[in-house]
């Protein structure tokens, strides 16, 4: 795949098993890009057969790359990061083409994945294995060993970055791998291959099986795969996990968000407001960790009055990317709809935006959604766009119930001056991850990334 502008139409994505592209005729689907709706590819929508001949070629690999050292093992990965600066320009480039994200979005994307290999490779420092003398001349240890094949089930909206959470761990470990990405964008993933392949890993070490809901389910029931990790909706997650455990697999499945701001009246006006909106409307809301519900305490007015002021700033194609589909577009804009038909009050009104010479493309601008209540859609329901609703509460505890009233529980954050208040929310607030006084609480490795309830 050679370096391109964004609105330069690709080859057709192919398979990667054991270290060669190939398609056997399988059913294609068209891959557009969202930025212009225009058809930029074409994927084969793989069947269990493909599967199964990725996974035969995962076990061989197995056999070798599981004896290698870690240090050879992360020479590979040295290799890889210098590649991926190398090629950063086109990585990001590809990034905006597929998925719509703008160019600076796109390149922190990269820059993150750089940084997920260089705490891939520091992996042998972090697990020694354990031996203790406990009985005289007797001695217990502990030795870890890699599983053997490995899934990895990718969502559309980090193409780059989330196949890096999983892929050079995994394989720094001594596993070899079967990845699925999204079918939505393929492309990323392809040139992940190459330059890993470029970098020296060996053939059969990463397998890429493309296609939609029937790769996923042979992943779940191979039995050659030991451990399946999936990103993407609450609803399918369950489905996922149900099905690998089922077949006694291990599985990772993070789901959806609904991620809630507590703003307290002694909140830094500035820094809350741009931090708000930043969170919303960043990566067009298609986020896991972006804001979706605001907890104004008692009297923000004032706050909210900066967040309208900020929101206005931001422009479809260009300091704010596309969403992913038209079906997403429409999803998107139906929640902003169902409020306004509810009694919420739209005070910043993304509907209907298009960028010019890019009519095609699936745009919503940012919006803000005030006097919205708990029981409506956008106060319960993940809407994955650049969208925030604002709930009042009269008190913290107020606040506090509401947040923990929330199915999801994936990421939480209070804005304060107050170190005391900002100590009860992280205490209490029902979510894996907190943040205080910042709008993206996400944690860098080595600390887990993950939530609670559904």
């Amino acid at each position: 795949m050679n370096t391109m502008e964004t609105k330069e139409k690709q080859s057709e994505v192919k398979n990667f098993i054991n270290g060669k592209f190939e398609r056997n005729g399988q059913t294609a689907l068209n891959v557009e890009s969202p930025v212009d709706g225009t058809i930029i590819s074409t994927i084969p929508m793989s069947t269990y057969e493909d599967v199964d001949k990725a996974v035969i070629a995962a076990k061989e690999a197995f056999k070798d790359w599981s004896t290698t050292t870690m240090k050879e093992r992360a020479q590979i990965f040295f290799r890889y990061r210098s590649l991926l600066e190398e090629h950063m320009d086109e990585l990001t480039k590809l990034i905006v083409l597929e998925n719509g994200k703008s160019y600076g979005e796109s390149k922190a994307e990269v820059e993150k994945s750089m940084e997920l290999c260089e705490f891939a490779v520091s992996i042998p420092q972090i697990i020694s294995n354990e031996v203790q003398e406990v009985s005289k001349g007797v001695e217990c240890r502990t030795e870890r060993k890699p599983l053997g094949v490995v899934a990895s089930v990718a969502p559309f909206n980090f193409p780059n970055m989330v196949p890096h959470w999983t892929m050079p761990n995994a394989l720094m470990l001594g596993n070899t791998m079967v990845m699925k990405p999204s079918e939505l964008v393929p492309l990323s993933v392809v040139r992940m291959a190459e330059l890993l392949k470029e970098a020296g890993l060996p053939d059969g070490v990463l397998n890429i099986v493309n296609g939609g809901k029937e790769v996923v389910e042979a992943i779940c029931d191979h039995p050659g795969i030991e451990a399946v990790s999936f990103v993407g909706s609450t609803a399918v997650a369950k489905i996922v996990y149900i099905r690998a455990t089922s077949n006694l697999k291990r599985c990772v499945a993070l789901g959806g968000a609904k991620n809630h701001l507590i703003v307290l009246p002694d909140a830094h006006l500035e820094m809350t407001a741009s931090n708000v909106v930043a969170s919303m409307s960043g990566c067009a809301g298609q986020r896991c960790m972006a804001a979706s519900v605001m907890v104004g305490v008692d009297k923000v007015q004032h706050i909210i009055d900066k967040m309208v002021e900020e929101a206005k700033s931001i422009v479809p194609g260009e300091n704010l990317g596309s969403v992913i589909s038209a079906a997403a577009k429409e999803r998107i804009e139906g929640y902003i709809t169902a409020a306004e038909k509810a009694g919420a009050t739209i005070l910043v009104d993304g509907r209907g935006a298009t960028v010019p010479g890019k009519e095609g493309g699936y745009y919503v601008g940012p919006t803000i959604i005030d006097h919205v209540t708990p029981n409506m859609s956008v106060a319960s329901e993940e809407i994955f766009g650049p969208v925030i609703s604002i709930i009042r509460a009269k008190d913290l505890d107020e606040a506090i119930e509401i947040e923990n009233g929330s199915n999801y529980g994936n990421a939480a954050a209070v804005f304060t001056q107050s170190g005391g208040l900002a100590k009860q929310v992280m205490d209490r607030a029902s979510a894996g991850m907190v943040g205080v006084n910042i709008g993206v609480p996400v944690p860098r490795e080595p600390f887990s990334f993950g939530g609670w309830n559904e």
